[in-house]
């Protein structure tokens, strides 16, 4: 993205995958929940919330991250998992404002509660960390209106990507679709603040690739 108005600018579009890692820690209580959230790698926060979206899904998940499905599931505190279920981490800063959260919430939920909460034995909470393997595809846009066609071509592993995971990545925080529509001056800045308004969080890739191309079409049938 070096000349103004977007010459010679091309948008080399990559796929990904995630490869599950073991932190080595597991809870059973969540006060050991707790202490472990303060301590494990940011890497596995960021897991915990964003790694179901490049696993298979084989029914609607009824809460949006790890942590909050075993607060239901594991310790049966349903109360917890609903206040664990409703952030939204594009809201934060970075990952580590998302833990803070997280661990505000979780020392209200100890504070209100006197008595031990655990899971069973079997029902253990097991930190994982993941690692983004990036791959190039081979193929690039050199105008925006292509968006339109490689949308509708692009795997999950690419939405994710250039939509989710480069808000942890790149300076501006947000999807590398509309940085590099930024490059092409002005005339693209409703379709930017339609990219950047979205939030990816409360979807699935699908449904984002779905919206994404919708709006693109909409856009340069105007």
């Amino acid at each position: 993205m070096n000349n103004s108005h977007g010459q010679n600018t091309r948008f080399h579009i990559r796929d990904c995958a995630l490869v599950r890692l073991s932190t080595g820690l597991r809870v059973q209580t969540l006060r050991e929940f707790r202490d472990a959230l303060e301590r494990v790698p940011a890497a596995s926060v960021y897991h915990h919330f964003w790694g179901r979206f490049l696993q298979p899904q084989f029914d609607e998940p009824e809460y949006n991250n790890d942590f909050a499905a075993w607060a239901y599931r594991g310790l049966h505190e349903k109360a917890l998992a609903e206040r664990l279920s409703v952030i939204d981490p594009t809201e934060y800063e970075d990952i580590e404002g998302v833990r803070l959260e997280l661990l505000e919430r979780v020392e209200d939920y100890l504070y209100e509660n006197e008595s031990v909460i655990w899971a069973k034995t079997d029902e253990q909470f097991y930190f994982v960390q993941s690692q983004l393997v990036v791959l190039d595809t081979g193929k690039c846009m050199v105008h925006p209106r292509e968006l339109v066609t490689n949308l509708k071509e692009m795997s999950l592993g690419s939405i994710f990507y250039h939509f989710i995971d480069a808000r942890r990545r790149t300076q501006q925080k947000t999807d590398d679709f509309s940085i590099w529509l930024e490059a092409f001056g002005p005339k693209y800045n409703g379709l930017i603040t339609v990219f950047r308004s979205t939030d990816p969080y409360f979807s699935s890739l699908k449904a984002i690739r779905e919206k994404l191309v919708r709006e693109c079409e909409k856009f340069f049938h105007d």
